[in-house]
C-alpha cells in the first residue's frame, strides 16, 4: 500500500496505488436545499446513457429521499457497516480507519456487493419523512419531522475504491479532467468494482456481462459544456467546474470558492477515504446529529456560513450562476450588481443579475387601446 495526502480527512491514508493527479479535476456542487426531486436529472441520464439492454436496473443518477430512501436499497447502511471507529478529532482530522485501511488479508477494498433485490426499488422510501406528525401540526408553525432529497451520480473521486479493487485495471482516470472511467474491453465482469465502491455507482449489466459507471458526460465536458444532468436541472441545485485539485485554490474559480475557500459545500461521506469530488451543500432543517455522519464534523458552520451568504458578495456570485449557462465557468467575477463568468479563454458566457429585474406595463396600452394584466 502506497501513502497518499487526503485533504478532506487532513491526513495521509493507505492506497494501493501512488498518488497522481490530474491536470485538473472534475468536480460538481449540488445545493441541496434547492432540490425538489422532480427526477428530471434522473430521466434526462436515463435517456442519454442507459436506455440499452440490460441497463433498465442501472441509474447513473438517481435522487433518493433521506433518511430512508437509497438505491440500491440501504446502499449506505451496509457500506458505513464496513468501516470502524469513524471518530473526528477537535481539528477536524478523521481518526478512524478507511475502506482501504485495515482489510483482511489479499483485499484491497473493504466493500459490499448489494444482492440483485435491492436494485429493484429505485424509489424507496421516496417522500417519507422522519417520524409523524400530530394531527394540524402542519397548520402551527415550523414543527421537527424532517426529510430531505439527496441526487447522487458517480463521484469521480482522486482515490477511486473501483479502480483500486479492479483485478484487470479495466478501470482508468483521465489525465486531462480527473474523470472515472471503465476500459470494457478489458472488463470480464468479475464485479469486484461494485463490491467496492461504496456510494454503489458502478453497476453490473447482466446482458454485455461488464460493468458500467457514469462518464461526466465527457464528450459535452471536451466541447466546454456542462454534463446533462446538469444543464437539465429545473431548481438550478447544480454546478460543474473544476478543481485545482493540486494547486491553491483560485478565489476566481467558483468551485474553489465554494469548496475549498468558504468550504460551504462538503463531501458526502468522506471518511470512505476515496475523496470523492461530488461536494453537497448540507440541508439547513435535518438535525446536526445526522448531517454529522453524512458531511463531517464542520456542518454548523457549513450552514451558519448558507444562510448569512447575502452577506458575502463573492460567495453569493458563485451561486447565482447556477443553471444560467450550459457552458463550463473556469472563472469568474462579482461586479456590483452582477455575476459575470467567463471561460477557459477568458470569454464572457453569462452575466446573472443578483435581483431579477421586474417590468410592469400600464393597465391600459394608449398604443393599441387594450388593457394589459400584469401577473406576479
Amino acid at each position: 500500500m502506497a501513502k497518499v495526502n487526503n485533504w478532506q480527512l487532513k491526513r495521509e491514508m493507505e492506497y494501493p496505488y501512488e498518488e497522481v493527479k490530474p491536470k485538473k479535476q472534475i468536480a460538481y456542487v449540488f445545493d441541496t436545499n434547492k432540490c425538489i426531486a422532480c427526477q428530471t436529472c434522473t430521466v434526462a441520464c436515463k435517456t442519454t446513457w442507459t436506455a440499452g439492454k440490460g441497463e433498465e436496473t442501472i441509474f447513473f443518477n438517481n435522487v433518493e429521499t433521506k433518511p430512508y430512501g437509497g438505491y440500491p436499497q440501504k446502499w449506505d447502511l451496509n457500506t458505513l457497516k464496513e468501516l470502524d471507529d469513524q471518530q473526528w478529532d477537535g481539528k477536524g482530522v478523521y481518526k478512524g480507519s478507511t475502506i482501504f485501511e485495515n482489510t483482511a488479508p489479499g483485499e484491497r477494498v473493504k466493500g459490499w456487493r448489494p444482492p440483485e433485490r435491492n436494485y429493484a426499488f429505485p424509489n424507496i422510501g421516496e417522500d417519507e419523512v422522519m417520524g409523524t406528525m400530530e394531527k394540524g401540526a402542519f397548520f402551527n408553525g415550523i414543527h421537527d419531522t424532517w426529510m430531505f432529497y439527496l441526487a447522487r451520480i458517480c463521484n469521480h473521486c482522486s482515490y477511486p475504491a473501483c479502480l483500486a479493487a479492479c483485478p484487470r485495471k479495466a478501470i482508468y482516470k483521465r489525465d486531462e479532467d480527473g474523470i472515472v472511467l471503465i476500459d470494457q474491453s478489458r472488463c470480464r465482469g468479475y464485479k469486484e468494482c461494485v463490491k467496492a465502491c461504496p456510494y454503489k455507482k458502478t453497476f453490473f449489466n447482466m446482458v454485455t456481462r461488464v460493468s458500467e459507471k457514469c462518464i461526466g458526460c465527457y464528450p459535452l465536458i471536451e466541447k466546454g459544456e456542462q454534463p446533462r444532468c446538469v444543464t437539465t436541472c429545473i431548481g438550478k441545485i447544480r454546478m460543474q467546474g473544476f478543481m485545482e485539485d493540486a494547486k491553491e485554490p483560485r478565489k476566481d474559480n467558483p468551485i474553489d470558492m465554494i469548496v475549498r475557500i468558504r468550504k460551504i459545500a462538503l463531501p458526502l461521506y468522506s471518511q470512505y477515504g476515496t475523496q470523492p469530488n461530488v461536494y453537497y451543500v448540507p440541508p439547513i432543517h435535518v438535525p446536526f446529529d445526522f448531517l454529522h455522519q453524512m458531511f463531517g464534523p464542520t456542518v454548523e458552520e457549513t450552514i451558519r456560513i448558507y444562510k448569512n451568504m447575502k452577506d458575502d458578495k463573492e460567495l453569493l456570485a458563485a451561486f447565482m450562476l447556477f443553471g444560467n449557462t450550459n457552458k463550463i465557468i473556469h472563472s469568474y467575477r462579482a461586479e456590483e450588481n452582477h455575476a459575470v463568468g467567463f471561460n477557459e479563454i477568458g470569454d464572457e458566457i453569462v452575466r446573472v443579475p443578483y435581483v431579477e429585474p421586474v417590468f410592469k406595463r400600464p393597465h391600459w396600452d394608449e398604443q393599441l387601446q387594450t388593457f394589459h394584466h400584469n401577473t406576479p
